[in-house]
């Protein structure tokens, strides 16, 4: 149905938009349709996109993908996530208005397309990073095709995604040096790694954490939000951001944590109320990016490998197999929606638990 444009109104009707020309004055302008039965109102907008095929088509001669972009942009920012419209914002501003900005969108070839995967690669961008443009690359082509009915060049491109990279972890003698710094340092900071450490938080759920989310009678926290810093669109063209606390992820990162016995003494040391942030103790939260900071010098002060912070999720959920929990367990706790990405991302196997299996078959 989002295809369509389709939306339920509060009276009750179903309204679909179509895109027109752009008014004199530049603003986009739409054809509406109403109707109680979706079937009707997509009848009324297949047979008025059919009558204006020629004259769009006309149009799409002329159109440059920049155009596209924002209109198509303009389509599902409503309906997305806030730091998802952002993520979209900044790899085209950064990435692909430059390039094919000025380009008509019915002239972009498959060749023009390798040329960018070229240009970007020997620009230095990973090869996941670039893949991620071509999908919004993609995206937006896909949109032209239903929009203006032009060939899709994005068909005639072959590109493979790339391979994730095993995440850096601490081993065990590591783990346990890092937990006795923060046994030694009792502070936020500290809390709040101990916490990860313990529980596999993301940072961002981390930072947008608050005491009334947290039960310590009944051992357990609730994840509700999620804490980032995005890119502010305001047409300057400048880079302005701001800190966003937003739902989690998924919805099934809405979840409910039960509190390691061990986290119960530490967390009353800092006790807040309720709309207070508990890496904070105000209603003020902690920046992800300065956690990061913090962690990092901690790792150095220990003299430990300089791991991400988000590695302290990935040592939880191995921690957890080692221990023997079953994966639907740890996949709820971790707030996946698949066991498949708990299996495959946050499960890592060392050199003497593969050995322990196979002195286990050979016993």
């Amino acid at each position: 149905m989002n295809r369509f444009n389709i939306y339920l109104r509060k009276d009750g009707r179903l309204e679909g938009r179509v895109p027109l020309e752009k008014a004199p004055c530049g603003k986009r302008r739409y054809r509406a349709f109403f109707s109680h039965s979706q079937e009707e109102l997509i009848e009324k907008i297949t047979a008025f996109r059919k009558e204006h095929a020629g004259k769009q088509g006309k149009r799409a001669v002329s159109i440059t993908f920049e155009e596209t972009f924002r209109e198509w942009f303009e389509t599902i920012s409503p309906r997305v996530k806030e730091s998802t419209a952002a993520n979209y914002w900044m790899k085209s501003r950064k990435h692909l208005l430059p390039y094919f900005g000025g380009m008509h969108i019915c002239g972009i070839t498959p060749g023009d397309i390798y040329a960018f995967m070229d240009q970007k690669k020997t620009a230095g961008l990973s090869d996941r990073y670039i893949t991620d443009n071509l999908t919004l690359l993609r995206t937006v082509f896909r949109y032209a095709q239903k929009q203006y009915q032009i060939p899709d060049p994005m068909d005639e491109v072959i590109f493979h995604r790339p391979k994730r990279k095993e995440t850096v972890l601490l081993d065990e003698p590591q783990q346990d040096l890092l937990s006795a710094y923060l046994q030694e340092h009792l502070d936020r900071t500290s809390l709040g790694i101990a916490l990860c450490r313990t529980t596999g938080l993301r940072i961002g759920e981390l930072c947008a954490l608050r005491w009334e989310d947290v039960d310590l009678k009944k051992r357990e926290m609730t994840v509700r939000h999620t804490l980032q810093r995005i890119q502010i669109r305001d047409g300057s063209g400048s880079q302005k951001t701001r800190l966003v606390l937003g739902e989690p992820k998924t919805d099934t990162s809405k979840r409910v944590i039960p509190l390691p016995e061990t986290m119960i003494p530490r967390l009353r040391q800092f006790l807040g109320e309720g709309k207070t942030f508990l890496l904070t103790g105000t209603e003020r939260p902690a920046e992800p990016r300065v956690m990061q900071y913090r962690f990092a010098g901690i790792l150095k002060k220990t003299g430990l490998p300089a791991v991400h912070f988000h590695a302290l999720r990935h040592m939880f959920a191995t921690n957890c197999i080692r221990l023997g929990i079953d994966m639907k367990s740890l996949s709820e706790l971790l707030g996946h929606s698949r066991i498949e990405t708990t299996m495959n991302l946050y499960v890592h196997s060392s050199l003497e638990q593969k050995r322990a299996f196979v002195d286990r078959l050979t016993a």
